[in-house]
């Protein structure tokens, strides 16, 4: 077990790993078009990638475009989503940010974080999702995955208590032209492997460089 890694040293394991054993790491939300992602990222807020993949083709079969979703009435887009978690405030946002989409960006989907960040329903979070896996930039959106998992390794200080200073500390030492690959390196590896109740860290290839793990094998620790 490495116990006396640096952080330099961490993040270059990490990536090592990641880059061998995951290289084709991608979403599992199910979309053809730059508006699609953005809705299904929308509805994947608090609910499963699983059960949005569901629900999405109905919906972009009655909704193909943002003109098509700017013109229906909240309640038509509940009918399509209402599976979905927290589906009424959910319909409202995607009512709203088609509206917003169609009017001020013609209906194309912006590349720039701040005009994403205007759309309604669109956070930090969701827009760099975007940029990201839609346009290939340097983001790193911190969802609840990647928030455990970058603690618990130790890719990230335990002061970094905000999903903001997480971003900024993961960007800060992922080189830029992997950093999309590496956010979903640590998406997967928290939804499959670090999980948040039951770790399988038998199962984990990088338990020689985990904080958390070493911590918890330490002699004298059961």
């Amino acid at each position: 077990m490495q116990s006396g890694l640096n952080k330099k040293q961490r993040y270059t394991r990490f990536i090592e790993y990641f880059s061998t054993n995951m290289p084709d790491a991608k979403t599992e939300l199910k979309y053809n078009n730059p508006f699609e992602l953005l809705v299904a990222v929308i509805l994947s807020a608090q609910c499963t990638d699983k059960r949005v993949n569901e629900t999405t083709p109905a919906l972009f079969r009655r909704f193909p475009t943002a003109a098509d979703m700017a013109v229906a009435d909240d309640s038509e887009i509940f009918e399509y989503i209402k599976s979905i978690s927290y589906p009424n405030n959910k319909a409202k946002h995607l009512s709203a940010m088609s509206k917003k989409l169609q009017s001020d960006f013609h209906g194309i989907v912006p590349d720039n974080r701040e005009e994403l960040m205007q759309l309604p329903g669109v956070g930090r979070k969701t827009a760099n999702v975007i940029l990201s896996v839609v346009f290939n930039k340097a983001a790193m959106a911190v969802d609840t995955h990647v928030f455990r998992v970058s603690h618990r390794i130790g890719l990230v200080p335990l002061k970094a208590t905000t999903p903001l200073s997480v971003e900024q500390e993961l960007t800060k030492n992922i080189p830029e032209e992997i950093m999309p690959d590496a956010h979903h390196w640590l998406i997967l590896h928290g939804r499959y492997v670090c999980k948040a109740i039951k770790p399988l860290c038998e199962q984990c290839g990088i338990s020689d460089i985990c904080k958390d793990y070493l911590k918890k094998h330490q002699p004298g620790n059961s």
